[in-house]
């Protein structure tokens, strides 16, 4: 009778085994805990491993960070793009320029170039508050659905999934801040709850490179994507100057295609040149270039953003 049990106890410490490893190397503990310690309110929005990948579409489509709901629906200003521009303005210079003026804003980015598919109906879902908006016009105006934001929007079972993965946050937290040792260091980002910026953590998947503008290209879409424009920016519920256009600089600016896209919905393109900058894997603005380039930006836009909130002085500017 003993012998059976002996077995039947290393079959069920196996499949532990068995199962921590998948864990570790292709779940939330292939990732580590970097980001938790840069920010006290933040969750992982994503972790670079087979088993677990995007959480953070589900996360805020879903309402499973209803702090970040509540804080990207109330932000005054309110940032929408690509990872790009979730880690251009994720720096300390945007948060002394918001705090200097007392105004409350959200980093609403997400990764994979999201676009308006998964933007437009979110921001219905959310119905923000903001008098002024932030753009990235960095192959936002399309309409192309992503892998996380169709999984989102399409897929039985997708609320189910990101519950799931929510319920491992916990423990991920616990066990990589007190044992890092135990966690891998695979590519990740934190989301701060309270200001939607990212913080990166892990080895990136590519090499750093500086910045450069891509050679044109889809020029045929330019178009389509100004009428998409067009009809987005229209609907929001502030006033078309409240409404800014930018193009985060990568290893592959589409700035002519950016520029291109302002001049037919009418928007100055707010795109501060500045030399020297670098990315820390080919796309995203390091750390160093994060700062100058955010820092240009509030020095170039923060006055119109103080004026269509009316911190100037003057009387905010009215929708028409």
């Amino acid at each position: 009778m003993a012998r059976p049990v002996f077995y039947i106890i290393i079959l069920v410490l196996a499949a532990i085994v068995a199962y921590a490893y998948k864990l570790r190397t292709e779940g939330i503990f292939a990732c580590g805990a970097d980001g938790y310690y840069a920010s006290s309110d933040a969750y992982l929005a994503y972790c670079h491993a087979s088993a677990y990948g995007d959480y953070d579409h589900g996360a805020v489509w879903f309402g499973l960070e209803p702090e970040a709901q509540y804080f990207a629906a109330n932000a005054e200003v309110l940032f929408v793009g690509s990872s790009r521009m979730q880690f251009a303005f994720s720096t300390t210079a945007t948060d002394e320029w918001f705090s200097a003026a007392a105004v409350p804003h959200y980093l609403l980015g997400f990764s994979h170039t999201e676009n308006l598919s998964f933007i437009a109906p979110l921001l219905q879902k959310l119905k923000p508050r903001a008098k002024v908006y932030v753009i990235n016009v960095d192959r936002l105006f399309d309409e192309v659905e992503t892998g996380p934001g169709s999984e989102v929007l399409h897929r039985a079972g997708a609320a189910r999934h990101y519950k799931e993965k929510k319920l491992w946050q916990p423990a991920h937290r616990l066990i990589c801040t007190r044992l890092p040792a135990v966690c891998g260091n695979q590519h990740a980002f934190f989301r701060s709850r309270e200001h939607g910026h990212w913080t990166h953590a892990g080895t990136p998947e590519s090499a750093p490179t500086p910045t450069a503008e891509d050679a044109i290209s889809k020029q045929d879409q330019w178009g389509r994507y100004a009428s998409l424009a067009e009809e987005f920016i229209s609907k929001l519920p502030v006033g078309r100057s409240c409404v800014l256009l930018t193009i985060v600089p990568s290893s592959a600016t589409k700035g002519a295609e950016a520029q291109a896209i302002a001049d037919a919905v009418g928007l100055d393109l707010v795109n501060p040149r500045l030399a020297g900058l670098r990315t820390f894997d080919g796309s995203h603005l390091d750390s160093s270039a994060a700062e100058r380039w955010s820092k240009a930006f509030f020095d170039a836009a923060g006055p119109r953003i103080l004026r269509c909130l009316g911190r100037d002085g003057r009387p905010a500017v009215p929708i028409p």
